[in-house]
């Protein structure tokens, strides 16, 4: 995400209200450097002098804009990925090399609808990542045993 797409990102958050700082500036810079995904302690790495309040701040801000996807590792870790693709979607994620892949579809509509009519709850929203062994780290681990 970078020359348009940065200045779009940055419009959104003045639109919003947010101002521009410096600090803020040098969080949004780092993400949008990452490759794949990335946790808080990573951007603080890459901006010395930053407060982890800051950091925090800017992640929350830049994944309510859909700027960044959250994504829960299969060890509890909370990590982001700067978002590819619009709208809803979920995540794949190897347990092996830790790679993530997005799923566009959203195959527990139904199963929410579901829900929300047994339990009585207006269901606001969900989160769901799946967990495997991606081809790759099974095609290694299956020539390593040969």
């Amino acid at each position: 995400m970078t020359g348009p797409a940065l200045r779009s990102l940055l419009q959104r958050l003045e639109e919003r209200g947010y101002r521009l700082t410096p600090t803020r500036l040098a969080v949004v810079a780092a993400v949008l450097d990452r490759r794949g995904h990335f946790s808080v302690d990573d951007i603080l790495g890459q901006v010395p002098g930053v407060g982890r309040a800051t950091v925090f701040r800017t992640m929350k801000l830049l994944a309510e804009t859909r700027a960044l996807c959250r994504v829960l590792l299969d060890d509890g870790s909370l990590h982001y990925r700067v978002r590819r693709r619009r709208g809803h979607h979920h995540h794949v994620v190897c347990t092996s090399c830790g790679g993530v892949q997005d799923l566009s579809d959203c195959m527990v509509s139904d199963v929410v609808g579901e829900l929300s009519r047994t339990t009585g709850y207006e269901i606001e929203g969900h989160w769901l990542e799946l967990y495997g062994r991606c081809a790759a780290c099974r095609g290694a681990e299956q020539a390593a045993s040969a």
